[in-house]
C-alpha cells in the first residue's frame, strides 16, 4: 500500500463507518464507505466467513482495498441466537432490542420453571478480513468481548445491541462507555488491534 491509499470499508452500517475512521485515523489510509447501491449477500455461516465474502466482493467491484467486518451478539440462554443474523434479527435497533429482550425472558421463564437460575451471559464477535484489490484475502481476525444482557436499555450512545450489552467490569452498558473505552475493550476494537501490526506491515 502506498501513502495515503483508499481503503473501503466494506459496509452500509454508518456507524460501523464511524469507529473504523475513527480506529484507522493514525494511518495513511484514505477511508471511503462502500458504494451507494453495492449489496453482498451474507450466506457464511460464521462471521468469519461473511466478513470474508464481503471483503472480497468490495475489493472486486471497486479496484481498492477493503476492509469488512461481520459482528454480532451470541447469548448462551438462546443457544447462541441472534448470532450471525444479529443485523437482520428485526427491521430497526429498537425493534431488534425488544425481541432479544422479550426471547430472552422467555428463555429464562423456561428455566425458572425448571428450577435453573436466570442465565444472561453474552458475547460480541467481530471478525474482520482485508482484501487487496484483486480480492485476494491478505488479514483476517476475531475480536471478542464478554458481558450480559441488561433487562432494559441504558444509555445513549453507540448503535446495535449497544444499550443492553453490559460491560461486567466496569458497570456500564456500551452505550455509557466513551468512544476511547469501547475502541479499547469492544470487539471490534479487539480484533482491530489484532489486525494492525499486518495492516502497518502492508502499508510500508
Amino acid at each position: 500500500m502506498a501513502a495515503s491509499t483508499p481503503l473501503v470499508i466494506a459496509s452500509g452500517n454508518a456507524g460501523k463507518l464511524r469507529e473504523f475512521s475513527a480506529l484507522l485515523a493514525d494511518l495513511a489510509l484514505e477511508i471511503r464507505p462502500q458504494p451507494e447501491g453495492l449489496e453482498v449477500e451474507e450466506t457464511g455461516g460464521t462471521f468469519g466467513e461473511n466478513a470474508r465474502l464481503k471483503a472480497v466482493a468490495v475489493a472486486l467491484a471497486t479496484g481498492c482495498w477493503a476492509l469488512a467486518d461481520d459482528s454480532g451478539l451470541a447469548v448462551e440462554a438462546l443457544d447462541g441466537a441472534p448470532g450471525v443474523q444479529s443485523a437482520r434479527y428485526a427491521p430497526s435497533d429498537p425493534e431488534r432490542i425488544g425481541r432479544l429482550l422479550a426471547e430472552l425472558a422467555a428463555a429464562n421463564q423456561a428455566r425458572a420453571a425448571a428450577g435453573l437460575p436466570p442465565q444472561r451471559r453474552a458475547r460480541f464477535t467481530a471478525a474482520l478480513a482485508l482484501a487487496d484489490p484483486s480480492g485476494s484475502l491478505r488479514l483476517e481476525v476475531e475480536g471478542h468481548c464478554l458481558g450480559e444482557i441488561l433487562e432494559a436499555p441504558r444509555g445513549d450512545g453507540g448503535f446495535g445491541y449497544d444499550q443492553v450489552f453490559l460491560v461486567p467490569e466496569l458497570g456500564r452498558s456500551f452505550a455509557e462507555i466513551d468512544k476511547a473505552t469501547k475502541a479499547r475493550i469492544g470487539h471490534r476494537g479487539r480484533a482491530f488491534a489484532l489486525l494492525e501490526p499486518g495492516l502497518r506491515q502492508l502499508l510500508a
